[in-house]
C-alpha cells in the first residue's frame, strides 16, 4: 500500500516537473514569427516534453503535463490567450498518442535491449507529434473561423504559417525526446526511480 501511495506522488511530482518544463520551453524558449494575418505563431520545444513526460510516466500523465504548462503558458501571454482552450485539447491528445504507442504498443519500460527503445521512443514521439502537425494547422483554422470569428481567408493564411511552423517543431522535438529518453533511461534505472508502465 505505501508503495502504491509513493509512486502516485513520484509520478504528480514528475508531472509537475514537466508541466513546469513544458512551459518554461514555451514561454522562455520560443522563436516568435508573426504571420501576414496578423497573427503570431513560434518555433518552440514545449511539445517534446509533453511527449518525455508520456514516454516517462505513461499517456494521461504526459498528456495532462503538456496540457497544464502549454496552457498556463498560453493564458500569461497576451498573445496567445485566446490559443488555450485549442492548446490544452491537442496536448492532451499528444501525449495520450505518445504514451498508447510507447506502453500499451511497444511496453518500452519492460527490459529490452537499446536498438528497440530507441526504435519505439521515436516511433512514439513520431505519433504524437506528427499527429500535432496536422491536427493543430486544422482545429486552429475551424477555432479561429467558428469559435473566435477571424475571418476566413485570415484564418487560412494563420493555419498555413502555424503548419509549417508545427512542422519544424516536431521534427526538432522528436530528436530532443530520443536523445534526451535514452540519456535518462539508464540513470533512472540505476537509481531505482524508473517506472514499469502497466
Amino acid at each position: 500500500m505505501k508503495d502504491r501511495e509513493n509512486d502516485k506522488v513520484y509520478k504528480l511530482v514528475l508531472t509537475a516537473l514537466m508541466a513546469a518544463l513544458c512551459y518554461v520551453a514555451f514561454t522562455f524558449l520560443k522563436i516568435p514569427i508573426p504571420t501576414p494575418g496578423g497573427d503570431t505563431t513560434a518555433l518552440h520545444i514545449g511539445n517534446a516534453f509533453c511527449v518525455l513526460a508520456a514516454l516517462l510516466l505513461g499517456g494521461g500523465y504526459g498528456g495532462v503535463a503538456g496540457s497544464l504548462g502549454m496552457t498556463i503558458a498560453d493564458l500569461l501571454d497576451p498573445v496567445y490567450i485566446t490559443s488555450a482552450p485549442k492548446t490544452f485539447i491537442l496536448k492532451l491528445c499528444i501525449g495520450l498518442i505518445a504514451g498508447f504507442v510507447a506502453h500499451n504498443i511497444a511496453h518500452i519500460t519492460e527490459d529490452h535491449d537499446s536498438k528497440y527503445i530507441m526504435k519505439w521512443s521515436l516511433i512514439a514521439s513520431i505519433a504524437g507529434l506528427g499527429f500535432n502537425v496536422v491536427m493543430d494547422p486544422i482545429v486552429g483554422y475551424f477555432y479561429k473561423n467558428y469559435i473566435l470569428g477571424v475571418q476566413s481567408d485570415a484564418a487560412k493564411i494563420m493555419a498555413t504559417w502555424a503548419a509549417g511552423a508545427t512542422l519544424v517543431n516536431a521534427i526538432v522535438g522528436t530528436i530532443v525526446v530520443v536523445v534526451v529518453y535514452m540519456a535518462v533511461r539508464p540513470v533512472l534505472k540505476k537509481a531505482g526511480l524508473f517506472m514499469k508502465i502497466k
